[in-house]
This record gives C-alpha cells, structure tokens and sequence, in this order.
C-alpha cells in the first residue's frame, strides 16, 4: 500500500473506514447528519485510486446541486485525483454524454436547453384552455405537475389513468385529460423553438441508452465505478437511467439517509435506498455512519425525540453525538406570526446585549413568506440581518 492511500485513511472512524475500505460490488452507506458523509465518500474514491484499484477517468460521482458537486470536487482535489474524476450532477453528467452521441444519431443541431419553461407552460395552458389570464401561481403549479410526470416516468396518454387509480388531482381546477393535452402542447412548444428542458436530458439519455446499443455500451464503458450520493431523493426517472448507465456492472455506491428526504413533492423516494441491498444483492458492504460530529448531544436528543415521533420511524437512525455539550434546545410557541417575530427579536437583542456576535445568531423560517415579519422585529430591535 502506498504512502498516499495509508494518509487517506488517518482520521476514520471504525464505519467510516469499513466503507471506504470496501472498494468492489454494490456498498450502500446510510449517513446521518453530520456523520462525515462526503468525507467518507471522496476518501473512498481517493483510496480506490491510489491504490489502482479503481481508474481515475472511469469514476463518475453523481449529486444532486452544483454545488454538492463543487464541493466533491474540491475534496477530490485535496485528495490528489480531482482532475480526472468526474463528480457532477445527475443532469450535468448526462448532458455531456448527450452531446458525445447526438450527431451519431440525428442530422439536427442539438436543442437548446431552457431553463425557465414558464413561457412554454403559459402558452400550453393557453392552446387548450384559451384562457385569457393566467396567473404565474397557475404557471407554477402546472410547471411543476408537468415536471412531476417526468421524473415519474408518466407518459401523458397514461396520465388520466394515474390520476383514477392513485386519485391524484391535477393542478388548477383542470381534470385528467385536459391537463394531459397540457402536458402534449407543452411538449410541442418547446419542438417548435428547438428547446429541451432539464428533465429530457435524462429522458432523452435513457432513450439512448434503450435503443441505440453501441452507443450505450460506449456510454457504460466510460463509467467503471459509480458512486451516487443524496440516493434517497433519486427519481424513478434518475433510477432508470443510473440502471441503464450500469448494466451489468455492480462497482455500485450508494449513499443516503431516509430521514433527509426532501424532494417527495417532486416524484423523488427514499425507496429505492431502503430496497437497494434486494436490488443488488449481495452487498459487498452495508454500513451505517451515526455518529454525528457536528451537533451537539442536546440537539441530537431532540432529533431523535423528532424522528421516534414520525410513521416511518423504524427507517431512521438513532444519532449519536461525538461532541462535548451545549446548550438546551428551547421550544416556544406563539399565537401569531407577528408575535413570533417580536419574540425571536427581542431575544436576539437579549443574546447581543450580554455579548454575543450578531453574526453568530441565525433565523431559519420554513418558507421565504415567513421571513419580512421577521426582518421587520429584528429592524425594530435596531439589528442589522442578511437574508
């Protein structure tokens, strides 16, 4: 073993080292928050090629954001092999193989790729319903079913059916049918300005992927070892197409957590994550990072107390926490908006006033909605903010 991959290795701890020990075969890793999930993941990829298990430039890590993906890459780099490791977005990964293939395939410039379909939506909306307003609240909620069909894998002659057998309501007062000739004129929208959307780059690879085989198999030849992090809000549609992208190839790694499920309203589950040891049987290793270094134990008790209090609690770990102590966690509740914000100022102005850096106080809402009310009570304390 070489120098470099023994100091990748310093610092684990028994679950992580377990994982990113475990090179070949499916591995799913189940991470808690704060467990050191990309620390686990980029030392992994570091380790498998430092020791030559693994080619660098056959290594693709896909995620979520761009700047997940940055941050992988950052890491990687630290690490000695950010340069030939891809590690991007599902999309981002997708779109390149997109356009090493297209003119091997069609005799028309690739469609350019928009990414604001509200236009698109407005006008679809218009061609079958000719109504004359249509609010952006409207454009949004169609925008958002439409994007839900794909991602779901719902062709739009079957969406009638999905919606009688799951009672599924389309948006906007529409019924089933008229909302599907929504989702058809939309498509023939974007057709008539050479324009695709985000989720048809994942569609239209698939496609590839389904019907064109040489070009498939050079596509899998380029992914020898694929690592898949925030897995529990993988899409069916993403699912396919990282099924399609593996074939026969089991050099798989999973990486998730149930309880941080946070894209179900746009088609994504954590089922897949949950199944993925009957998908893939046998796992080479299935291991569980709970120990969270990054909050403290009174802050885990409570999300514990949380989650133990949730349906689907026997899917989410119990958290441990690696560090000292802190403060309790309050729990106030309040009549109104107004008098939460007042309440949440005046003790921020208390924290100040005995010494505490403003900069060290923060205020997470729900939705952006809650928050002018908020800034209001912190301007009538005389306390700047960032939003």
């Amino acid at each position: 073993m070489s120098a470099s991959s023994e100091t990748i290795l310093e610092g684990l701890d028994d679950a992580q080292m377990s994982a990113v020990t475990a090179l070949d075969g499916p591995v799913r890793i189940i991470a808690g928050a704060g467990a050191g999930k990309t620390r686990t993941v980029t030392r992994r990829i570091a380790y498998a090629c430092a020791r030559g298990d693994w080619d660098a430039r056959k290594v693709l890590a896909v995620t979520f954001s761009v700047k997940a993906a940055a941050e992988m890459r950052a890491r990687l780099q630290t690490l000695g092999v950010g340069d030939d490791v891809t590690a991007a977005t599902f999309h981002s990964a997708a779109l390149q193989q997109l356009r090493r293939v297209w003119d091997d395939i069609f005799e028309t410039p690739l469609p350019h790729v928009t990414s604001d379909q509200r236009e698109n939506v407005e006008r679809a909306i218009r061609r079958v319903t000719n109504a004359a307003d249509i609010d952006a609240q409207q454009v949004r909620d169609v925008r958002a079913e439409i994007n839900w069909t794909k991602v779901s894998l719902v062709a739009p002659d079957d969406y009638p059916r999905v919606c009688s057998a799951t009672r599924r309501q389309p948006p906007a007062e529409l019924d089933p049918q008229r909302f599907a000739d929504i989702i058809t004129a939309y498509e023939g929208e974007k057709t008539v300005r050479g324009q695709i959307d985000f989720d048809d780059i994942l569609l239209l690879v698939c496609h590839v992927m389904d019907d064109y085989e040489e070009l498939a198999a050079s596509i899998r030849s380029s992914i020898g070892w694929l690592t898949v992090d925030e897995y529990q809000d993988v899409s069916p549609l993403q699912h396919r197409l990282m099924t399609l992208w593996l074939g026969n190839n089991r050099n798989v790694c999973v990486v998730g957590d149930p309880a941080q499920t946070i894209y179900s309203f746009a088609g994504a589950s954590s089922y897949d994550l949950l199944h993925f040891a009957d998908e893939f049987r046998p796992l080479t290793a299935d291991v569980t990072l709970n120990t969270d270094y990054r909050s403290t134990p009174q802050v885990v008790r409570y999300a514990n107390r949380v989650l133990a209090a949730a349906p689907e609690r026997e899917q989410y770990l119990v958290l441990r926490s690696a560090r000292s102590g802190g403060p309790r966690v309050g729990h106030t509740c309040y009549d109104t908006d107004e008098e939460e914000a007042r309440g949440i100022a005046a003790r921020i102005a208390r924290l100040v006033a005995g010494g505490v850096d403003p900069g060290a106080c923060a205020v997470l809402t729900r939705i952006n909605a809650q928050q002018p009310a908020i800034c209001a009570a912190l301007r009538a304390e005389g306390l700047r903010y960032r939003v």
